[in-house]
């Protein structure tokens, strides 16, 4: 910047030759220069203020943005950090094979306290005790009055309902925590599959859900696995053909007075278990503590379908006659001698009620349940043969269902497999297996001859193993069994419109101390497929000590009580299931006559 002098000499010199005064020019300048400096002083202030201004308008705005934020969110406890691996609180659904929901998480809250932030910790305690009647007003009011503590869990999770009872207490040392828990929308419908869930890692404000049982359990990392997105868990099973099985089954159980119950209803192309049922059941939300004394099978956690293990009494002499025919040894009209007495290892074996069916085809055989017939043919077939195959039908090994319990559900099989083992395996004593086991086996006859494994994930079609019956075996075993029903044990099997095929069993139950076996108490079951002459489906029903009382004397034998429950699951069922009625037209016309 140039400075202008005050008193330059070429305006002096020429105001001195005129007379005039020097100090008027170097005031004059030293106006100009007073003004020229405060006009430089104006523009910096000015410009100061300006950006001054400008930086409190954008601090305002953020300040503003902010605050309208933190008005349109819900209020929430302060988040406390911790260090370690972060808490995976989402899992997956489980829905049936028509995608509605089993399971599901629900958000819910958790309750726990600073003690020494609590104003008044009695009252609190009190309060609490009342909105909680499981708490104890009394232990609350001790934990809450140590002012040592930091942290108390007053209650993992809430409901809305409660946590605005607690909101209503007014203690600022009350807190919340947002959380994720498992919730199953039906209740106790397909307990045994769900197992239910519970928390494990958890923190104030998430809680990591884990499988305890069931399904939840076997599929448990899948189902808390990021990067599956979220994709639900698809079952076989259908909801509304479960809840109609578990209804029947529940009502049958009670009407037979017995102990328990257990069905299964299966695809036999695809091995795919529609419905499964265990009776008593639970309630997954509310899962009871495991028995700590007594029978396991008396608790209601004991799925009796998949872990119970039974004789399951003559449902198994099918699988005789079956390997016989297919072995080339008899036909269904070849004729066997069954008139006693018939002796194996020095025992003699008897015929239900001393029945003595004389010389009679192996049709009949299975269509009267006869023990020494059935005995005669496994004797034909050798103890090697016999359990080549019913190990390759399954019945040596866990069925491999995909919940965690079906690995406790190992058919118990004999020490010794002799000739007498092969004799009473062949009519269903001294091989133990689950319900399960039987509708698998089933399915073979039902399917053409080739073996299925069970599964409760839905198929994309049919799943067929290996053969171990030609088609021709499997066609007249279908026609024994049908004859069984139409003829036989299980005459209250049929169902109108629906072709049933199927086969009786009754077992006297073990002791539990192994000392033999009731004479009062059996295990009943019947095993039947639908529709006979083609049958999409295996059925099977099993009662734990039924008794029948409608008629003079007690029945305990599967024709009077497992039977006419199976008919009337398969008669609600079978519509569901989108199998069309086959009426006679003879009769729907005298039907329509008669009305």
């Amino acid at each position: 910047m140039t400075r202008t002098p005050l008193r330059p000499l070429a305006r002096i010199l020429p105001a001195r030759e005129k007379g005039e005064n020097p100090d008027a020019i170097e005031r004059e300048n030293l106006r100009i220069r007073h003004e020229q400096m405060r006009d430089r002083s104006r523009l910096r202030a000015e410009s100061r203020l300006a950006v001054l201004g400008l930086m409190f308008f954008c601090a305002f705005v953020v300040i503003g943005a902010r605050m309208g934020l933190l008005s349109a969110t819900e209020p929430t406890e302060p988040r406390a950090y911790a260090s370690g691996a972060s808490i995976i609180a989402s899992r997956a659904d489980i829905v049936d094979r028509q995608g509605r929901i089993l399971a599901t998480n629900m958000e819910t809250h958790s309750l726990y306290a600073h003690p020494r932030q609590m104003v008044d910790p009695e009252r609190a305690a009190q309060e609490l005790a009342r909105i909680f009647p499981d708490l104890d007003g009394a232990v609350l009011a001790r934990r809450f009055s140590d002012k040592k503590s930091k942290f108390r869990w007053v209650k993992k999770k809430i409901s809305p309902e409660q946590m605005q009872a607690v909101h209503d207490i007014g203690e600022p040392g009350l807190l919340f925590g947002p959380r994720e828990m498992r919730l199953y929308p039906n209740g106790a419908l397909a307990s045994h599959v769900m197992g239910g869930a519970s928390f494990g890692r958890e923190g104030v404000h998430a809680a990591e859900v884990i499988g305890t049982a069931g399904i939840e359990k076997f599929y448990d990392e899948q189902l808390r696995d990021p990067a599956r997105g979220g994709a639900p868990l698809e079952l076989s099973l259908d909801l509304g053909i479960q809840a109609a099985v578990e209804r029947v089954l529940y009502s049958g159980m009670k009407l037979m007075n017995a102990k328990g119950a257990a069905a299964v209803l299966m695809d036999v192309h695809t091995g795919e278990v529609i419905s499964i049922a265990s009776l008593p059941d639970f309630d997954p939300n509310d899962r009871p503590n495991p028995p700590t004394s007594g029978s396991p099978s008396d608790s209601p956690l004991f799925n009796r379908a998949v872990q119970g293990v039974y004789e399951l009494g003559s449902t198994f002499k099918i699988f005789a006659a079956a390997q016989a025919m297919e072995l080339g040894l008899v036909t269904p009209q070849t004729m066997i001698d069954t008139r006693p007495p018939f002796k194996v290892g020095g025992f003699r074996i008897g015929e239900f009620e001393g029945h003595n069916y004389g010389e009679i085809p192996v049709e009949q055989i299975i269509i009267k349940s006869s023990n020494r017939g059935t005995g005669k043919l496994a004797l034909a077939i050798g103890p090697e043969r016999q359990q080549s195959f019913l190990e390759s039908l399954g019945f040596f090994k866990a069925t491999g269902l995909e919940i965690v319990e079906a690995a406790g559900g190992k058919p118990l099989l004999p020490q010794r497999w002799g000739e007498l083992s092969t004799v009473t395996i062949s009519y269903g004593h001294g091989l133990s297996s689950s319900p399960l086991h039987l509708a698998a086996g089933y399915s073979t006859i039902a399917n053409g001859g080739h073996v299925v494994t069970p599964t409760l994930l839905k198929q994309q079609g049919p799943r067929l193993g290996n053969r171990v019956l030609s088609e021709r075996v499997a066609q007249d075993a279908r026609i024994m069994l049908r004859k069984v029903v139409s003829e036989g044990t299980a005459s209250f099997g049929d169902v109108p419109g629906y072709d049933v095929g199927g086969k009786t069993g009754t077992a006297d139950k073990p002791r539990e101390n192994g000392g033999g076996y009731y004479k009062d108490k059996t295990i009943t079951t019947f095993a039947s497929m639908f529709p006979a002459e083609a049958p999409e489906y295996v059925l099977i029903v099993t009662l734990d000590e039924p008794v029948e009382t409608s008629g003079d004397k007690p029945r305990r034998t599967a024709g009077w009580t497992a039977v006419p429950i199976g008919a009337e699951i398969i008669g609600r069922v079978a519509p569901l299931l989108g199998l069309r009625p086959d009426y006679d037209t003879g009769e729907m016309q005298a039907t329509l006559v008669r009305n």
